[in-house]
């Protein structure tokens, strides 16, 4: 499995985020190919629990690493509560969650992410399970359709790209579809910075992944995971990911709760929420440029 590639995005602040110590136990949410973990074992003596639904990314990250130090554990990580129970861990010092999609992913043409090469509509972050993308685009209603991609993919050309879909049934390879989109957008559209499918091609990905689904339940894990002064890291790449992740900290400390008469939060306060950073301005990788990343640590009060 070492064909498995992929570049890491803002990999030092993810660890830098993360305070990695000796003897600290930490999950990264995300294993993928490995590169966040690889980091965080090389800055402190601890273990990491390494989280993945795509076993092709577990067995090439557990090649690449090489380490009694790394537990890797086929997962998705709204599992993190019933993985940590199984290992007999009560609480780690950190959560790390990389959200974007693998460049192995990206690149692979028979996983079916991607619309720059021809392969099958499928999507799935772990294709052992769950039914493929293919299923959507050819058995949704034009209406379903339309509000998946307005929603998921916040594309304002929805409807009309729905229609195009449901018109051009059966689908089955995905440059195929990707044309057809690009096709049926104004001429406008078609000169901007992305590709007219890309938007439709992230609500198809979002929805078989059931990712802000897992977001969220990751979110509602982690408080009652952490141990005081650990931290939760989440790197996101769009807005209704990087909302949720902002909101959530928002609420959890404090920020959004009710004030008494000398202005203090009433309820519990559960999260200091650190600066949002971004990608430097010398990182040149493309897929960083609309990354995010927002940190939040646990404090030694209020606990649930």
């Amino acid at each position: 499995m070492t064909g498995y590639a992929h570049e890491t995005v803002m990999l030092e602040e993810c660890v830098e985020a993360l305070q990695p110590r000796d003897g600290g136990v930490y999950v990264d949410c995300t294993l993928g190919g490995g590169g966040h973990t690889e980091r965080i074992l090389a800055a402190a003596d601890c273990r990491v629990i390494g989280l993945d639904r795509d076993p092709a990314a577990l067995a090439a990250a557990a090649a690449r690493i090489g380490s009694d130090r790394l537990v890797p554990v086929h997962a998705r990580f709204s599992e993190i509560g019933e993985v940590l129970a199984r290992l007999g861990i009560d609480a780690v010092d950190g959560i790390l969650a990389d959200l974007g999609v693998s460049s192995h992913q990206l690149d692979t043409a028979d996983r079916g992410f991607s619309f720059r090469f021809s392969g099958p509509i499928d999507m799935r972050m772990d294709p052992t399970s769950g039914s493929p993308a293919s299923v959507l685009v050819n058995e949704l209603s034009e209406s379903e359709l339309a509000d998946l991609i307005f929603h998921f993919g916040e594309d304002r050309l929805a409807r009309r790209i729905a229609k195009t879909i449901v018109t051009g049934r059966p689908w089955s390879d995905t440059l195929v579809l990707a044309n057809a989109i690009s096709a049926a957008v104004p001429p406008p559209a078609r000169r901007g910075r992305i590709h007219p499918a890309t938007r439709t091609f992230q609500a198809l990905r979002i929805a078989v992944n059931e990712e802000l689904v897992e977001l969220q339940a990751l979110l509602d894990a982690s408080v009652g995971t952490l141990k005081p002064g650990g931290r939760v890291a989440i790197l996101s790449f769009h807005s209704l990911e990087d909302r949720m992740v902002k909101q959530f900290f928002a609420d959890r400390s404090g920020k959004t709760a009710p004030r008494d008469p000398w202005g203090n939060p009433v309820g519990p306060v559960h999260l200091k929420v650190l600066p949002p950073r971004t990608p430097s301005p010398e990182d040149d990788n493309p897929r960083a440029r609309s990354a995010r990343l927002r940190v939040a640590e646990r404090l030694p009060w209020n606990a649930p």
